[in-house]
């Protein structure tokens, strides 16, 4: 980024204007020469070569000038290093000629130096800038190209970046993107991409009317400009504000954005799925998506075995599946193996988060769609999983067995495939979303099912089993746990399950608590939340029992406390 559009043919050797040179011109000149001459054994960034190009430099003498910026181009060309104030100055000086020959060569040489960190922060504390966006407003279009990949190498350091958008640099930069030359326009469209990673630069930005510029250019054929229009949309499009602004101001942006999923170079197709993402953030686009066939090109970027584009693909259909609308037309596109065959994608936790994530958001709202998940083998492969993924990925696949659970129709299958084997050790996990989800899975489970078979077959293992569970919860003084698990007693007792009956009757654990929770209520409030979690984060999943939010929650776990006693005195 940020590539320098002129190259530099090598100092002068004219020596027509010789007699007019006074004498330390002269002696300069010549110096220059001899050290040009033995270019590979000479540091033109310090001592006398920096001298005889500084004399130059500073020089009335329009051709002097021009040697010197020529020289300093070349030098600059063949190496970068980290220099000072003595090197920078005169170059600086230069940009400030009248010539455009000397602007040229002192631009390009600038842009050069500005691909070292520390140069960027000196030319930009120097002044740099000024001088820059006036060449930016040059006629010479190669003087142009040069000033604005300057900039662009500058933006490039977090430290500049304010400064570049509060220097009045944004305005020219954006009339630029617009330029007929393709140099140009790749520099100042990679100098805007630069200026989008802060909340405030994008709003300068967006002030400065960069946004139909950048929509526009997604329809060039060069690879890297859209590459950076459309990563430049992608972050302006992380700000709810500059959602709305895109949705008012720019009807067939999504269609430019699914159209460049087809794109022949990757990294566009990866930034044109990571723009819908951010888009996907907004309800508006989520609809929008579907309705605009963005799912075919989004399966196939699934389907790529180029991690990029798995990633991103299945970060946007996770966004996507957040409208309730979308889920059976997700699922009837194709995604559902696809999706859970990233389930066990070791290799990469985030594309594991989206998937399962996009899962149980598509089991959310339809029986239909959980069955479908479920004969698609996904619950197989939660369980091969799910105690050796990572916390974030137990949490996403436990709340996905949570929601799947709420199935009256699949509870025997869930119960059937020993699901309350994984469940019941990840009670314990170190995550509190875990154990929430994992006993809201069971909870889930445990309400009017049609054999209690599985229940029994895990009271006392593994790890505690069901019975460890409970009492973990029971004496865990959180009211969402503690609801949680008399919740579940009480589905267990009017299970009408003998064995059951007789396991809690013969607890010497758990009816203690159950009655000491009878007589004073639940503990103080604090811990897992509750709630279906279909935005972009995970959360717990939902169903750990009726009534369990909002109204009195002590209240609810003393009449649940009462209720088991009752059931065991009858």
């Amino acid at each position: 980024m940020g590539a320098i559009c002129s190259s530099c043919c090598g100092t002068s050797r004219n020596t027509a204007y010789e007699p007019l040179l006074l004498d330390n011109e002269r002696d300069a000149v010549a110096d220059l020469l001899q050290y040009l001459e033995n270019r590979s054994e000479t540091n033109f960034f310090t001592g006398d070569p920096l001298r005889s190009l500084s004399t130059l430099s500073f020089s009335d003498n329009v051709d002097l000038q021009r040697s010197a910026a020529l020289a300093f181009a070349e030098i600059t060309e063949k190496e970068v290093r980290e220099v000072g104030r003595d090197t920078l100055e005169p170059i600086m000086f230069l940009l400030q000629s009248h010539d455009v020959e000397v602007q040229r060569a002192a631009s390009a040489a600038l842009g050069n130096l500005a691909v070292n960190s520390e140069n960027k922060l000196l030319i930009v504390k120097l002044g740099g800038l000024e001088p820059l966006i006036r060449q930016m407003l040059s006629p010479n279009v190669e003087v142009q190209c040069n000033a604005v990949g300057c900039i662009t190498n500058l933006a490039t350091h977090d430290d500049n970046k304010t400064k570049i958008a509060k220097s009045g640099a944004l305005v020219p930069l954006t009339r630029l993107a617009r330029s007929k030359d393709m140099r140009v326009q790749r520099n100042a469209t990679g100098a805007l991409l630069n200026m989008t990673h802060s909340d405030e630069n994008r709003q300068q930005l967006v002030n400065a009317g960069a946004i139909p510029v950048l929509v526009g250019l997604l329809g060039s054929s060069d690879t890297d400009v859209q590459y950076y229009c459309t990563t430049a949309l992608s972050n302006i499009a992380v700000d709810a504000a500059n959602r709305r602004k895109l949705a008012q101001g720019e009807p067939r942006l999504v269609q430019n954005l699914i159209g460049l999923m087809e794109s022949s170079s990757l990294k566009v197709q990866c930034q044109a799925a990571l723009a819908l993402r951010n888009l996907a953030s907004d309800e508006k686009y989520q609809i929008e998506i579907v309705r605009s066939n963005g799912l075919p090109p989004l399966l196939r970027l699934l389907r790529s075995s180029f991690l990029p584009l798995i990633l991103s693909a299945a970060a946007c259909v996770r966004n996507v599946s957040i409208h309730p609308l979308n889920e059976s037309p997700i699922i009837d596109a194709g995604f559902l193996h696809p999706l859970i065959d990233l389930l066990s994608h070791e290799d990469n936790e985030e594309i594991q988060c989206h998937s399962i994530s996009t899962l149980r958001n598509l089991a959310a709202s339809s029986e239909r769609n959980k069955t479908a998940i479920v004969e698609a083998g996904a619950v197989e492969r939660i369980k091969d999983l799910v105690l050796s993924v990572p916390l974030s990925v137990q949490s996403e696949m436990t709340a996905c067995l949570a929601v799947l659970a709420l199935s009256d129709d699949l509870k025997p299958q869930l119960l059937e495939m020993g699901i309350c084997h994984v469940l019941i050790p990840l009670t314990a996990s170190p995550s509190v979303e875990v154990q929430g989800n994992s006993a809201a899975a069971l909870g889930n489970l445990s309400s009017k099912s049609e054999d209690y078979t599985a229940f029994n077959e895990v009271w006392a293992q593994p790890e505690g089993g069901l019975e460890g569970y409970l009492r973990r919860f029971l004496e865990s003084g959180d009211t969402t746990f503690q609801h949680i698990a008399v919740w579940t007693v009480v589905q267990l007792l009017e299970s009408g399950d003998a064995t059951l009956e007789g396991h809690i009757r013969a607890s010497e654990q758990l009816l203690p608590l159950i009655r000491q929770l009878g007589e004073q209520g639940g503990a103080a409030s604090g811990g897992a939340d509750g709630g279906e979690g279909r935005s972009e984060t995970s959360g717990v999943g939902e169903g750990e029992g009726e009534g369990s939010e909002g109204g009195d929650a002590e209240g609810e776990i003393e009449s649940l406390a009462k209720r088991i006693s009752e059931l065991l005195e009858a």
